[in-house]
């Protein structure tokens, strides 16, 4: 199952919704943007109706509410109830549900948005040996090898899937990263290493675009990154369920203008998302809709490879189960 935030226009304006790649666009692999989406709140409450229940509209928008981190802090019930109203959408065709709500929007009746629009958080953290040596020429602090480092990113610059990205005034190096985000799906404080799993809700495609020069410049004050990460964070186009995807497995491919840059998984994380999640809950609470981001790959970004994105490059990530998140950078 493939997680969506979009956008519908109506007669009062946009109105946002949840919803999940129908099965027939999600077998035959559909681009992000041109696949048939189930609403989710409006399919449930079908498929409620159809058992009989009195008041299927309010029972279903609290069971599967049409905001993600709403539908988020429904745990686990709330994945299983979009499942059942997303088999009974593939079983029934049916088109509208209680009150006449529309179950099924095609390409061009909405706008695809980043699942979470604005997370509740977003950490990056710099999981990966090799990418670590290659942008710090091979010299890496013991500190690394001991605590999962990360920054706190700007979580009200999230970009939509195919949004256009705009190069900083300030700056003359951009950058990509290709990198897997876990969603945290549920409420913990002081979480143990051996549980950590059960509190990822899921996976999406993560690129904190980098602005190079600057950010190397304001490290330098032993603080940040700031202005050199907050003015991009791609996320999408979909969240996957943890139990969905083999995360570990999953290829991960970096083309820009159609070809390849980069390739790896996140297998090679030396700090799990398991020690991350357990490192970050010492005495501090993670909430659903906060976003852990793996850290780049190897040879995952432009810095390692010693070439940067140029004016029009349009940067295409691709995460094996998840979708590709694609954004065009102008000057």
């Amino acid at each position: 199952m493939k997680l969506a935030t979009f956008e519908v226009r109506t007669p009062v304006g946009p109105v946002e919704r949840i919803g999940a790649v129908a099965e027939a666009a999600e077998s035959e692999g559909v681009a992000a943007g041109e696949a048939t989406l189930v609403d989710l709140t409006a399919a449930y409450a079908a498929t409620l109706e159809a058992e009989g229940e009195p008041e299927p509209t309010d029972l279903a928008r609290a069971h599967v509410p049409s905001e993600m981190i709403a539908f988020l802090e429904r745990g686990d019930r709330a994945i299983d109830d979009a499942r059942e109203a997303l088999e009974y959408a593939a079983e029934t065709d049916a088109e509208r549900g209680p009150g006449g709500a529309k179950i099924r929007y095609e390409p061009g009746e909405y706008d695809l948005l980043a699942p979470l629009p604005r997370p509740n958080s977003l950490r990056d953290f710099m999981a990966i040996e090799e990418h670590v040596q290659n942008s710090m020429d091979g010299e890496i602090d013991d500190v690394w090898y001991e605590l999962p480092v990360y920054y706190k990113g700007n979580a009200d610059s999230v970009v939509a899937p195919g949004e256009t990205i705009r190069w900083p005034a300030y700056s003359s190096i951009m950058d990509y990263e290709l990198e897997i985000a876990a969603v945290i799906g549920k409420r913990g404080r002081d979480i143990a290493v051996e549980d950590a799993e059960d509190y990822i809700a899921g996976y999406t495609v993560f690129n904190d675009f980098s602005a190079r020069d600057i950010q190397g410049k304001e490290m330098k004050g032993r603080l940040g990154p700031a202005k050199g990460k907050d003015f991009a964070n791609g996320l999408g186009p979909y969240i996957v369920p943890a139990s969905d995807i083999d995360v570990l497995e999953a290829s991960m491919t970096a083309r820009i203008d159609g070809e390849v840059w980069s390739e790896g998984t996140v297998d090679e994380m030396y700090h799990s998302f398991s020690d991350i999640i357990a490192h970050v809950s010492r005495s501090e609470t993670l909430h659903p809709g906060d976003v852990i981001g793996s850290g780049t790959v190897g040879g995952g970004c432009g810095l390692e490879l010693g070439t940067w994105l140029e004016d029009g490059d349009t940067v295409a990530l691709e995460v094996e189960g998840i979708g590709t998140l694609e954004h065009t950078v102008l000057e």
